[in-house]
């Protein structure tokens, strides 16, 4: 017998775009490390650049995580000790509830990712190759901090790789227990067999003002950024 699948609009178009316009630069800030790549096509300028696009789209994030639409505000999905591990009990026993946001493991998985891209692309700021790039608050802290921080620069990308490849199996996990999380990014919109237990009265006065305004700070800083005469 066929069930009704309730659908529940999760997703605001901002969070959408900020997430695909994420995926898109932090894959072309590895791939200008990670791989040889080329050159000609990918210099040190281009790595420091989709920094500054991730510094910018994290600024919105954090704006639109405490001004933005129901689903999108951290106090949503920012679940506390105590309810992280009876969700977690429950997942291990398979009677793990279904949420319209991010789960109390998701969440936290959402708060890590967010606190490591800050730290890579914001101490990328303070580095320099000596040859061809200078970040724009380079000399701000010393060379010997300059330098600590280069080193942590690159075991945070390490730990980044983790992170994203636990959220990738997160989202296979998601898909095999019929939740497509890439759809649900897509479109904004969930499906569930039953009333998920987060389901929330959204509010949505005023927002676009809001994102407007968590726009023009993000691209304002992402200008000066841009342009910084490194």
């Amino acid at each position: 017998m066929q069930h009704d699948r309730k659908q529940v609009a999760v997703w605001d178009v901002f969070v959408r775009l900020f997430h695909w316009c994420l995926v898109v630069a932090v894959a072309v800030s590895f791939y200008t490390t990670k791989t040889d790549g080329i050159p000609f096509l990918f210099p040190i300028e281009v790595h420091a650049q989709a920094g500054y696009l991730i510094i910018s789209l994290l600024i919105f994030r954090i704006i639109w995580g405490v001004l933005g639409t129901t689903y999108a505000r951290f106090s949503t999905f920012v679940y506390g000790p105590r309810d992280t591990a009876v969700y977690t009990k429950a997942l291990f026993k398979r009677r793990a509830p279904r949420y319209a946001s991010h789960n109390p493991l998701g969440g936290w998985m959402v708060v890590l990712l967010l606190l490591s891209l800050s730290f890579q692309a914001v101490s990328g700021l303070f580095l320099s190759d000596d040859i061809f790039f200078q970040g724009p608050l380079y000399g701000l802290l010393g060379r010997d901090i300059s330098g600590e921080l280069a080193s942590l620069h690159a075991l945070n990308s390490d730990v980044l790789l983790i992170l994203i490849g636990l959220h990738l199996v997160g989202v296979v996990v998601h898909a095999l227990q019929g939740e497509n999380l890439v759809a649900a990014m897509v479109t904004g919109i969930k499906r569930f067999t039953s009333e998920p237990v987060d389901i929330k009265q959204t509010h949505r006065t005023k927002h676009h003002l809001f994102a407007l305004g968590a726009f023009l700070v993000a691209a304002g800083i992402c200008g000066w950024l841009w342009f910084y005469p490194y």
